[in-house]
């Protein structure tokens, strides 16, 4: 049992950002999260992704590739060239070409999942990312 509560705190000092314009898959991953522990960031576009991590500094982005105002990719490009720190970075997307997931991982993400994935994948990725 004590295992469980040190994993909790270490997660509750944790804060992760959500970058979707979805709002099922938010509120999905929003719930699971908070459930492991984590702090919870919600951005509904690339724009407000990028100001809320430069006021926020979130530990981990959870960044879908396509977005309006500003896609993933350039999100993804803009934190990894400006911030001497930049979070970890995992890209969702339906879209499944494998140029795509190229891409991404030549602008440096840490992980790239394809939706629809089962939520244990994504909190696995999660669990390595941060600890």
């Amino acid at each position: 049992m004590a295992k469980d509560t040190s994993t909790a705190k270490k997660a509750a000092a944790k804060r992760i950002l959500l970058v979707d314009d979805d709002a099922e898959i938010i509120e999905s991953l929003r719930l699971a999260l908070e459930a492991k522990g984590y702090g919870v960031m919600i951005a509904r576009d690339g724009n407000q992704g990028l100001a809320i991590t430069e006021r926020e500094d979130p530990d981990l982005v959870i960044l879908d590739m396509m977005m309006p105002k500003r896609s993933g990719f350039l999100v993804l490009e803009k934190l990894r060239r400006t911030r001497e720190n930049p979070p970890r970075i995992i890209m969702i997307t339906a879209n499944e070409g494998s140029r795509h997931k190229a891409y991404a991982e030549m602008l440096g993400v840490d992980d790239y999942i394809r939706k629809p994935f089962p939520m244990d994948r994504l909190m696995a990725s999660i669990d390595r990312l941060l600890t």
